[in-house]
């Protein structure tokens, strides 16, 4: 036996499916799409630009920090050798 139910819900799918893929493919859709995916690219590009920049500021303080740790360990290692000196000076070296 037929179950008449069960083929007007596929009948009805088909129908909305079909209309579907005619609106889906429609100009103003198309329209719709391709102002979506400029949409898209236009805030890819803003979000690579301010990524750049945020790598760039970081590039810089990374190499700002390790040009004052060089200092420092320059500074520390002066002050070791000056009292190296001192110690042999006291030492009567």
């Amino acid at each position: 036996m037929i179950k008449w139910s069960t083929v007007g819900k596929i009948a009805c799918g088909f129908l909305v499916g079909t209309a579907g893929v005619k609106i889906l493919g429609s100009n103003d859709a198309k329209k719709c799409y391709t102002h979506i995916t400029a949409a898209a690219y236009r805030c890819k590009d803003s979000v690579m630009e301010t990524y750049t920049n945020i790598k760039e500021n970081c590039q810089d303080i990374s190499a700002d920090a390790k040009e004052i740790n060089e200092n420092r360990y320059a500074k520390e290692r002066e002050k070791e050798i000056a009292d190296a000196k001192a110690v042999l000076e006291n030492a009567g070296v």
